[in-house]
């Protein structure tokens, strides 16, 4: 199968070695012509990807903001192979859903909204790698026209699969974004909050896991992040609220110095804790 990559950054370089390793022919495209031409060095890509070769492409997977994602698809419309798929990798899915899956009927492709649960605090080619999607989920969010066909549904699966992913999920637009400001964006706005206490300035020596799991991802590229969250500002909010109700209950019962409210708000969230992985 020939797969389009557009944008060979983390998730399309990690998607271009993965792809070629499970012996699909690779075509790629970067902004950066240096990006390009390293991926063309090590073989990460057979060649470019560009309005000619377009047409080739079973499937493109395009690894770029969901601004740049979306404006590629409309410039792009009359190139794609007819009866293809195109897939975003886009960390949220109803703008860029919305922007395109009308437009994509009318021109003969098939779009799908994708997303692999899958990355690294780093960004960038080099840090791509082969192994980034192992075992991992992707999550697809196919229109209704797809989403009925069964043959088609599995075909998708199975190419990912392909690439070694773990699983593949089926659901729509809204509800993986609601989804996603929970399990995703509220951790990365969290770290970020986290870090900036000026005790974090002293944590060596002092600090362990815990400190390491809670400020990882506020290493984070905040241009991404930044349009991510503002896309998805809805559902993000509503996440936030719960989150800060929940610590001024925290805080609350600290400063009063009710160590019975305290052992039981622990204890819930202990609880909690079990059923979400019993589940």
């Amino acid at each position: 199968m020939t797969v389009g990559i557009v944008g060979l950054g983390l998730i399309g370089g990690s998607f271009a070695k993965s792809a070629k390793e499970f012996g699909h022919t690779v075509l790629g495209f970067d902004l950066s012509e240096q990006t390009y031409l390293e991926a063309k060095l090590f073989s990460t890509v057979d060649g470019v990807l560009d309005n000619a070769s377009l047409g080739k492409c079973e499937v493109v997977l395009i690894a770029l903001y969901p601004s740049a994602a979306v404006r590629y698809i409309q410039e792009h419309l009359a190139y794609f192979k007819k009866g293809g798929f195109v897939i975003d990798c886009c960390g949220i899915k109803r703008v860029v859903c919305d922007a395109v899956q009308s437009i994509a009927d009318e021109n003969g492709f098939m779009f799908i909204g994708g997303h692999p649960m899958a990355g690294t605090q780093f960004t960038g080619f080099k840090h791509s790698r082969s192994t980034l999607f192992k075992n991992a989920p992707i999550i697809l969010t196919p229109p209704d026209s797809v989403s009925s066909d069964i043959l088609m549904l599995e075909r998708l699966k199975q190419f990912f699969i392909g690439l070694g992913f773990g699983s593949v999920i089926f659901t729509s637009p809204s509800e993986h974004d609601k989804m996603i400001a929970y399990t995703s964006q509220l951790a990365h706005i969290l770290s970020s909050a986290y870090i900036k206490s000026p005790s974090a300035m002293g944590h060596k020596g002092f600090s362990a896991g815990s400190y390491k799991d809670m400020t990882r991802v506020a290493r984070l590229n905040e241009d991404m992040w930044t349009e991510l969250f503002m896309d998805n500002r809805d559902y993000l909010s509503a996440e936030l609220g719960i989150l800060i109700d929940n610590l001024t209950e925290y805080k609350s019962v600290v400063d009063s110095g009710d160590k019975a409210a305290l052992h039981t708000l622990l204890r819930e969230g202990k609880e909690i804790k079990e059923r979400v992985e019993r589940s």
